[in-house]
């Protein structure tokens, strides 16, 4: 069952759907584990992920499935700015939502992240020390290779464009004016963020009613500065890296080289950025993490869970 809820992070309240999970499968004597899910570079909730989150809940895991602070039905100013210091920030306020919510074994977080989030979870993971797996699919771990990418495959001209949109924005920003904001996803040429062949196709199609297609023109400022792969070395907890080999969105090359410097385990498929939301991939990626979590957070049987000894 689906619930409405909130996390509190500076002040701000971020809104929230929780999940309280069914069965028995992966009860414990302090519980049941909590995935901590959050969406990619401008997603919300209503955005793709449900179906993830119904899947972890059916299998017997807690969810808390939150928005960032400035997006949908969240408070914060300005509306709509991807800025990934805040966005960690808020990931830790909900694992600590999370840690107290009734029936959650505050032992056995996991971390959910997909393309921006999904390169999150190692600084959060790595940060709060205390959590008992991380998932990162499809993840950007390193924001100068994405840069990169997109000048080989496109040229200087669209990052020089964005630059100038960037340093627009935060013209008015010191002058507490109105953001000046550009599409996150558009065709390829077009002016936006995310310009990959059938990026804005795969976008609208996973779109809920409150995702808006435009971002703060100073988060193009900082992409090539959020380098999770820096954090990957430090990693210690199990993490499952799942990327896409035809990914022209959140270079794979990367996620390889930040899931081996982590020991993680990692798995590939031959699919695009957007093809991991609905469908067959997105049902393979599903069973692929349950799979990863009933190994390391040790699903048992019902009976095994009633007999253990208190303490």
């Amino acid at each position: 069952m689906l619930r409405e809820t909130s996390v509190t992070s500076a002040g701000e309240r971020c809104g929230a759907w929780y999940l309280p999970g069914e069965g028995d499968a992966f009860a414990g004597q302090h519980g049941r584990p909590c995935v901590v899910m959050a969406h990619g570079f401008g997603g919300t909730r209503d955005t793709g992920l449900l179906a993830f989150a119904e899947g972890f809940a059916e299998a017997g895991l807690a969810v808390l499935l939150f928005d960032y602070r400035g997006f949908a039905d969240s408070t914060g100013e300005p509306r709509q700015d991807v800025a990934y210091r805040r966005q960690r920030a808020d990931y830790h306020a909900a694992i600590a939502a999370a840690r107290r919510l009734p029936g959650v074994d505050p032992r056995r977080i996991v971390l959910w992240g997909t393309s921006y989030s999904g390169g999150h979870v190692l600084p959060v993971g790595t940060r709060d020390g205390a959590v008992a797996a991380a998932i990162a699919m499809t993840p950007a771990t390193d924001g100068a290779a994405a840069l990169a990418l997109i000048a080989r495959r496109d040229g200087l001209a669209p990052l020089l464009r964005l630059t100038g949109h960037g340093l627009r924005d935060l013209g008015r920003a010191v002058r507490r004016r109105e953001p000046h904001r550009v599409p996150i996803a558009a065709e390829p040429g077009e002016l936006g963020v995310l310009t990959a062949p059938g990026a804005l196709a795969g976008y609208t199609e996973i779109a809920g009613p409150t995702w808006r297609n435009e971002v703060c023109a100073r988060a193009c400022l900082e992409v090539g500065l959020n380098r999770p792969t820096i954090y990957a070395r430090r990693v210690g907890f199990p993490l499952l890296v799942q990327v896409g080999d035809q990914d022209r969105t959140a270079p794979p090359a990367a996620a390889r080289r930040a899931a081996e410097k982590a020991g993680a385990e990692l798995r590939s498929y031959p699919v695009d950025h957007f093809d991991v939301y609905t469908g067959e991939g997105q049902q393979r990626m599903l069973a692929d993490q349950l799979a990863f979590l009933q190994d390391r957070l040790g699903a048992r049987p019902r009976e095994e869970v009633t007999t253990a000894p208190a303490g």
